[in-house]
């Protein structure tokens, strides 16, 4: 069974700009980070309790060739991704999210 999931509206944002640098920096590579993302998400979603747990209830899931993980919550079946978060940069500043 795969999982409903929802994106906190911030860390829509943050895929957004994610994308949008990787595009500028080479063409195309923006389309592969939003594809290692989605990839990264269905995985959450198909095994939601797999990844480590980072914060709390929260885990995280890397974004496979990229620097980033997909940090998320998995409360009452449902997939709450909570940041797209750099993985050397500002740790835990999503802890406040729900």
């Amino acid at each position: 069974m795969t999982a409903p999931y929802s994106f906190h509206e911030t860390a829509r944002i943050e895929f957004d700009e994610a994308a949008d640098y990787y595009d500028a920096e080479h063409r195309g590579l923006g389309l592969l980070f939003i594809d290692g993302v989605n990839t990264a998400v269905d995985q959450t979603r198909k095994f939601p309790e797999s990844c480590v747990v980072v914060r709390g209830r929260n885990r995280a899931k890397p974004v496979h060739g990229f620097p980033y993980s997909v940090i998320y919550s998995f409360v009452d079946g449902h997939v709450r991704v909570l940041a797209v978060a750099h993985q050397r940069r500002r740790p835990f500043f999503w802890s406040g999210r729900r």
